[in-house]
Formats: C-alpha cells, sequence, structure tokens
C-alpha cells in the first residue's frame, strides 16, 4: 500500500508539473487551480504516506507552524500581483509550483505522522481550520463578478468559457476539493476516536521506578 501511495503521489506530481496540464494552466484558471489543488491535496500527501522516513527528515511538524505556512503559500500566490508575476517568468512559475508542493508536504505532515504527545481531537480541528481560508479565496473568486486576474483576458480561449465563467469555476472547484479533501479525513479520525475500540480501556501497565528495582 505504501508503495502503491507513492507511485499514484509521484504520477499526481507528474501530471501538475510535467503533462499537457501544466501548458493548460497559463489559458485556464480552473485548469491552474487543478495543478494547485494536485500538488498540495493529492501528491504531497501520498508522497508522505509512501515514503515518510524520506520526506520528513529536518521537516518541522509543530501544527500552527505548518498551518500557517501552507495557508500563507495559498494566499499569498493568489494576490494578483505574484500571480501575473508566475504566469509571466518560467523562473517564478516554477518557484511558484515547487512551493505549493512544499506547503502541502507541511501542511499534512502534523496529520499523517502527528506528534504522540498532540491530542487526537486537535487533528480534526486542525483539518476544520485549514478549510476556513481557503473557503474565503474560493468565495471571493467565485462570487466577486470581475475577473481578478489580467493574464486570462488576453488568454487563448478554450473549450468556449469566458474569463468570469473561468474564474467562477476554478473558485467552486476549489471550494468542493478543498472542502473534501480536508473534512472527510476530519470526519474518520473523528469516528476512529470515538469507536468502541478506541475508548475501551488497555490492560494496566505499572511501572515501577528505577530505583526501587533489586
Amino acid at each position: 500500500m505504501r508503495h502503491a501511495a507513492f507511485i499514484t503521489g509521484v504520477l499526481a506530481l507528474w501530471a501538475a508539473v510535467g503533462s499537457p496540464l501544466a501548458a493548460l494552466d497559463h489559458h485556464l484558471l480552473t485548469f491552474h487551480m487543478v495543478q494547485h489543488l494536485l500538488l498540495m491535496t493529492v501528491a504531497a500527501p501520498l508522497i508522505l504516506i509512501g515514503a515518510p522516513r524520506v520526506t520528513s527528515v529536518h521537516l518541522p511538524v509543530q501544527p500552527v507552524f505548518c498551518w500557517l505556512a501552507s495557508s500563507a503559500v495559498v494566499i499569498a500566490w493568489h494576490v494578483p500581483a505574484l500571480f501575473e508575476l508566475g504566469m509571466h517568468s518560467v523562473g517564478w512559475h516554477a518557484i511558484e509550483q515547487a512551493s505549493f508542493f512544499a506547503a502541502g508536504l507541511l501542511f499534512w505532515l502534523p496529520v499523517i505522522q502527528p506528534d504522540p504527545g498532540v491530542p487526537g481531537w486537535r487533528i480534526p480541528l486542525y483539518l476544520f481550520l485549514a478549510t476556513l481560508p481557503c473557503d474565503a479565496l474560493s468565495a471571493f473568486l467565485t462570487f466577486c463578478n470581475r475577473v481578478i486576474y489580467p493574464h486570462y483576458l488576453s488568454a487563448h480561449r478554450h473549450f468556449g468559457i469566458s474569463p468570469l465563467a473561468d474564474q467562477e469555476c476554478a473558485g467552486a472547484l476549489m471550494w468542493v476539493w478543498v472542502t473534501f479533501a480536508y473534512l472527510v479525513p476530519a470526519a474518520a479520525i473523528t469516528i476512529r476516536m470515538l469507536s468502541p475500540q478506541q475508548a475501551a480501556p488497555g490492560p494496566a501497565i505499572i511501572f515501577e521506578p528505577a530505583s526501587t528495582r533489586r
């Protein structure tokens, strides 16, 4: 299962940055959004599951830091000035993609490899809170009723979709995708925590202080 997860994660990474999808992101914001979502919510967690000992080396695992860093990356790269920079520069576009993938690794690390000292209920809360900045951004893209990124006003159109409709589709996609990607694991973890098997007390273990041993 770990090997399958790792291979699937690598394929998702390739689909986001090396497949024809990588070129379509310059023509439609919807494909650009798919690219970001593949990097953060598919490739990153699957690669972490498949090769945790490799990808977790030297990565900070404080949930607050991981939440802030991943949210900052998502918000920052959707600021119009930075977005346009990434669209018009090959180098900055590569940095943008790398930062989304790195942010995905950081975000999922406390979920996939939780610190034993962190109470289990904090992970569902962590996932729920992570939906909030994404929901705010996706709602803005969906309902602002104007094209935010000038690049797509002059881009070659595909599928006969207008720039505004493309932006609304991208916002709605982000809204739905992130909701399922974050809240489904949160619900699964909560159900597992509340299951009778988890609630049942285990065998009592008594640790004898070393000073009293003979």
